[in-house]
């Protein structure tokens, strides 16, 4: 079974999500606003041929790195962003919450991987 990476529809590439007073759908328990409870706060999410959408798992984001930065390179253009996407492990709010995808690549991994 073929697998794409395609954008969340629940969080449209977030990674979050803002709960409406009547609408749950999608929220992690307990917040306004908070991870996207589909996609895990990644914004994507894998895709099969009938359309079929799951999370990512967390072993498999390393292989999808390449396809998941040139996904999000295409939402900020389109919302109209012109600069560059700082790495996670540069961006200050991945730091101070201490997201899993803010440390750098190892010197000794292959490109792509963490």
């Amino acid at each position: 079974m073929a697998e794409i990476a395609a954008r969340c529809a629940a969080c449209d590439g977030y990674g979050w999500v803002e709960q409406d007073a009547d609408d749950a759908m999608g929220v992690a328990e307990g917040d306004a606003g908070s991870e996207c409870a589909w996609c895990g706060g990644i914004g994507y999410v894998l895709q099969d041929e009938r359309g079929v959408s799951r999370r990512i798992p967390e072993d498999q984001l390393a292989a999808h790195s390449e396809t998941l930065e040139r996904l999000e390179l295409e939402r900020l253009r389109q919302i109209g962003y012109s600069g560059e996407a700082r790495k996670p492990w540069q961006q200050q709010i991945r730091l101070e919450r201490g997201d899993r995808i803010a440390r750098p690549p190892a010197q000794d991994d292959p490109p792509g991987a963490q």
